[in-house]
């Protein structure tokens, strides 16, 4: 599969895993599922959660191989570390 194909269907996988997510949250913050209810909402966030890490990190290693060096080369370099200001 190109670059590019793999781009266009990681995006709406990623986008929609989080679509779900966010969902799945607010249901449970509603404290209206039984505990079985809970607990499967809970595995499914779990599932959804690595798959949007995963993505995430597949998509930082291709930014990584397409960052342009000054010369005009392109090269890799790591990403500076993003700080998490929601905590």
């Amino acid at each position: 599969m190109s670059a590019s194909k793999e781009a266009t269907t990681e995006g709406p996988d990623f986008e929609a895993a989080l679509e779900e997510l966010e969902a799945l949250v607010e249901r449970m913050e509603g404290g209206d599922l039984s505990l079985d209810e809970s607990l499967a909402a809970f595995e499914r966030g779990i599932h959804l959660t690595r798959r949007c890490q995963q993505a995430l990190s597949q998509a930082e290693q291709r930014v990584q191989t397409l960052l342009e060096r000054e010369d005009g080369s392109l090269g890799t370099e790591p990403l500076p570390p993003v700080e998490d200001d929601a905590r």
